[in-house]
């Protein structure tokens, strides 16, 4: 038996045993005192119904980086005999809001929540508080966390470090174009953190910022869009690694690829790809299968009653040809 295996049956005859318990003590019990609105405690109504139900919903599933941390998720929770229901909002928080409250109607336990909008989704946070339901937030942070029972999230503010101080060990001086999605915390804190780095350094200028949805076909057509004007660049910096790749495939299209530094992050088999192949410069490493499996497995344990950890951070780091041979290129960490 694999060691995910074997965890999995531990998970899973626990559970067992909790359940069984459950049952004898009345159905279910609280965890925790109600929550008010605003503070920071979350009532957990625990189900004694087998199998359990757990929701999740990511801002896109355009993109392999969620792919691959729900399947990390749905591995953990299967092994338990429970359900995972994934839904895909396509980048508009009014149908995520929509698939969270469906899912709290269809009885889950708990809600894996990536948000498009980390301000625009707390209503459906509260009606998870409001229902009992556990809201585990994952990837990129929601605004008001005092609704959510833990957030487990990549060091973003750590990425955009490692990629502005591998550009400046590159160049003496740079123009620099940062694309970047503004609704969500994320890949603001990626860019805080490249710009903090540097900061007081004149030689390296920031000479456009784009907004766009960390998607490659809609990075791709901004791209193609700022390459129509005189604005002149020798770096970018994605937000994500869908975002790069689809700079790249701009760049490409107008045979200027070879005198731009691009930069993603998330690690991605197609970033590394493309990083053998000398037309990205590096990538940020998230580890969306370590993130996912740490997800469910603390799901589970606020589901015990145990307690957890507020906020989990999971390390990051840069992929560059100089250490791309230390990594698995065709898949994620």
């Amino acid at each position: 038996m694999s060691p995910i295996c074997i965890e999995g049956y531990l998970l899973m005859m626990k559970r067992k045993f909790r359940l069984f318990l459950t049952v004898l003590l009345a159905f279910f019990v609280l965890i925790g005192c109600s929550a008010k609105d605003g503070a920071d405690e979350i009532s957990i109504e625990l189900k004694s119904e087998k199998p359990l139900k757990f929701g999740a919903t990511y801002m896109t599933m355009n993109n392999p980086y969620f792919t691959a941390l729900n399947e990390s998720i749905r591995e953990i929770v299967e092994a338990n005999g429970d359900i995972l229901i994934t839904r895909d909002p396509a980048q508009n928080q009014k149908r995520q809001n929509a698939q969270i409250q469906e899912m709290i109607d269809d009885g889950v336990v708990a809600i894996f929540v990536n948000p498009v909008d980390w301000e625009k989704i707390t209503p459906e946070l509260k009606a998870c508080q409001k229902a009992g339901v556990a809201v585990i937030n994952v990837d990129t942070n929601v605004k008001e966390t005092k609704y959510v029972a833990t957030v487990i999230q990549s060091d973003n503010y750590q990425a955009g470090v490692q990629c502005a101080r591998d550009m400046m060990s590159k160049l003496d001086s740079a123009r620099i174009v940062i694309m970047n999605h503004y609704n969500i915390r994320s890949t603001t804190q990626r860019v805080q953190g490249f710009l903090d780095t540097i900061q007081g350094h004149l030689e390296y200028e920031v000479v456009k910022t784009i907004r766009t949805t960390s998607e490659l076909e809609v990075s791709m057509e901004v791209m193609d869009e700022l390459l129509q004007t005189d604005i002149a660049f020798d770096v970018v910096l994605g937000g994500n690694d869908p975002t790069a790749l689809g700079a790249l495939a701009a760049l490409q299209l107008n045979h200027v690829e070879d005198r731009v530094l691009i930069y993603g992050i998330d690690g991605s088999p197609d970033a590394k790809a493309m990083i053998e192949r000398g037309y990205l410069e590096g990538t940020s490493a998230q580890r969306p299968i370590q993130m996912g499996r740490t997800a469910a497995e603390t799901a589970y344990r606020l589901l015990d009653g145990e307690d957890i950890e507020k906020d989990i951070t999971v390390e990051v780091t840069l992929i560059t040809r100089n250490n791309l041979s230390e990594f698995d290129i065709d898949g994620w960490q």
